[in-house]
């Protein structure tokens, strides 16, 4: 990826006790930010003494995913971890526009950053997982669809979370609004930040317009993890999202934050053997598995350098790692956070 050396001025934002501090920096050198996703915990202290462990360990974000399967309901999970920290910032990873109205999202996500106080990321998406519908009776439709509706929900969010004077009003193919009341209000001003992305063309230009973190991720329209993401994965499929975000974004492009999940966190392991054994099954070379941009394997060292060359590469500077992965991986985020 091309960097564009252009240089911003300095934005603070008050969260909470805390400060998070974006400073005058070029894009490719936006400072590391780091988060992590948990689904569940064995009980309510738990979570609290998890969600404590990761904010003193210094990551940036607590995230929750949306998903049917073995975990906790987000809005709950993520509730219960702004009462236990005071600097963490939190949000749903992403949540499924089609599991809830807009509207009810809209007062849900501002009653949870009053009850932060401002620290709230909120994740956005269409839904992408078959299963999750299947199983509970809802209507798959095609991703565009999906898309569109998502793209009228955050319309829809937008309006209930505007400064405008008097009730809200929206009308589109697959919501309306009619003289809605915009309470609460969120504490963030204009509104809390959005998180949308994904690996289509489509939805990242969605994202690279309406949000201010850009996800990037393989693509998932068929609606499951298979070996055919695997090819979605290679970093020339990558290099080729952020040129379709940087398009849809036009000059707004700068002042994205993008932001990569990683489904592989392996610290401590030999990056050339886990090449070699992710190779076969996946058919790509062992060199090719060696650039997946959403696999970080190797030495402390080695992940630093990785995380460098990505973000001067992609622009990647915001990352996600899984839970199970958070103590291991709190080296890197020691060295690399707010650089």
């Amino acid at each position: 990826m091309a960097v564009k050396p252009t240089c911003h001025s300095a934005r603070i934002a008050e969260v909470g006790a805390g400060r998070i501090t974006v400073g005058c920096v070029a894009m490719g050198t936006r400072p590391f930010r780091f988060g992590v996703q948990v689904s569940a915990a064995g009980g309510g202290r738990e979570w609290a003494d998890q969600a404590r462990r990761i904010e003193a360990l210094g990551y940036s974000t607590l995230w929750v995913p949306d998903h049917f399967d073995d975990q906790w309901g987000p809005l709950v999970a993520l509730t219960a971890a702004a009462t236990a920290t005071t600097t963490l910032l939190i949000g749903p990873l992403v949540l499924d526009n089609d599991y809830r109205h807009p509207a009810v999202v809209a007062k849900e996500m501002a009653t949870l950053d009053l009850v932060s106080e401002g620290r709230l990321e909120l994740g956005l998406g269409a839904g992408w997982r078959r299963a999750d519908y299947e199983q509970y009776g809802l209507v798959f439709d095609p991703p565009g669809v999906r898309i569109d509706r998502l793209e009228e929900a955050v319309g829809v969010i937008k309006a209930l979370w505007s400064e405008g004077r008097g009730d809200a009003d929206f009308e589109g193919a697959h919501y309306s609004l009619r003289g809605a009341k915009r309470r609460p209000r969120p504490v963030q001003r204009p509104r809390p930040r959005l998180l949308m992305g994904g690996g289509g063309r489509r939805m990242l230009s969605l994202a690279a317009r309406e949000a201010e973190i850009v996800g990037f991720n393989a693509n998932l329209a068929a609606g499951e993890v298979g070996p055919g993401v695997a090819r979605q994965a290679l970093a020339t499929r990558f290099r080729e999202r952020v040129g379709w975000v940087r398009a849809a974004a036009g000059e707004r492009f700068d002042d994205l934050e993008l932001h990569c999940h990683t489904f592989v966190c392996m610290v401590g392991a030999d990056r050339h053997q886990v090449a070699q054994v992710m190779a076969g099954p996946f058919g790509v070379t062992p060199e090719e598995a060696l650039e997946v941009p959403i696999a970080l394997v190797g030495t402390v060292e080695e992940l630093c350098d990785t995380l460098q060359q990505r973000r001067e590469e992609y622009g990647f500077s915001y990352w996600a790692v899984p839970a199970t992965a958070f103590e291991a991986f709190a080296p890197v985020v020691a060295r690399l956070a707010g650089t």
